[in-house]
């Protein structure tokens, strides 16, 4: 069973598209249905392994799939990946900044070379392939950025080193959208909330019990799938949002929205989620949830 994307067949078909962090999560959901779609998908991660499978996925799923190994915070080997996805296929359509970690930590533990690694992992990384797509080609042709972010919303306790790298790149991207619009570049966000995807299990034990703790809270009361993260995000690489720049497309349940002080959530109904994606995987630590002792 292919993709099962809710876009029309072949609406990227000659396009180039960039998806950094594309070996696992949201990176390779996106990937495939981008590929699925007619793209040439460019992978870009830290581990060639990683991107190998995907590219394989895609291969074997009948799609076009390039990779190339960068650390995003590398200044010299994002200008070098950049320069090697247009010696290879000769265009740049679109990037997809995805590519991203944080850990779990009260402020006062955060060291600042933990803040500094997730700022620059987060935030840095992300603006040096922005500046690089747009000076290597978008400036000149024209293009498409999705920046993705997270649920910031009123704050993000125990997380304050990636609520703060995240709400930076909220900023670049309004940013981007102003300055690079004369040249054709649309800039956007997309914001995932709680979403079900294999960067659940590289948390830590007691961070992990906060996640299974957090659908309650959640007005629609669920995790979020990969699928409808992808689905925000080619929406706005497509041609329906030709007038949409600048903007941060929320995908959480309506998180941000509950007022639990004086708002009791009812048990929520008549709500599927979209699972487009014919390779996802539940993550172990769901599995584990799920099964009974």
């Amino acid at each position: 069973m292919p993709y099962q994307s809710i876009y029309r067949p072949g609406l990227f078909q000659g396009q180039v598209v960039i998806v950094t962090g594309g070996g696992s999560g949201i990176g390779r959901c996106t990937a495939h249905e981008l590929a699925s779609l007619g793209a040439t998908v460019a992978l870009v991660g830290r581990t060639p392994e990683k991107l190998d499978a995907v590219a394989a996925e895609i291969a074997q799923d009948g799609g076009r799939a390039s990779t190339h190994a960068c650390d995003i915070r590398e200044e010299a080997q994002v200008r070098a990946t950049v320069a090697a996805v247009l010696q290879q296929h000769g265009r740049i359509d679109a990037l997809v900044n995805n590519a991203g970690g944080q850990y779990r930590s009260p402020m006062k533990d955060i060291s600042t070379k933990g803040f500094e690694a997730v700022v620059r992992n987060n935030l840095t990384g992300g603006f040096i392939f922005m500046r690089e797509a747009y000076n290597q080609w978008f400036g000149e042709h024209g293009g498409a950025v999705v920046n993705i972010i997270a649920d910031i919303w009123h704050g993000w306790p125990d997380f304050a080193h990636s609520g703060a790298s995240r709400g930076g790149m909220l900023t670049l991207t309004e940013t981007a959208a102003c300055e690079w619009a004369a040249s054709g570049v649309r800039v956007n966000a997309v914001a995932p909330g709680g979403i079900a995807s294999s960067g659940f299990d590289r948390y830590t034990p007691e961070a992990q019990a906060k996640i299974l703790a957090f659908p309650p809270t959640v007005p629609l009361q669920r995790f979020g799938t990969e699928a409808e993260i992808s689905g925000a995000i080619v929406y706005l690489l497509s041609p329906a949002a030709a007038y949409v720049t600048g903007t941060c497309l929320r995908v959480d349940g309506g998180t941000p929205n509950n007022r639990g002080s004086y708002w009791k959530l009812a048990a929520a109904r008549n709500n599927a989620p979209f699972e487009g994606f014919h390779r996802a995987e539940v993550p172990q630590l769901l599995r584990k949830a799920a099964t009974p002792d």
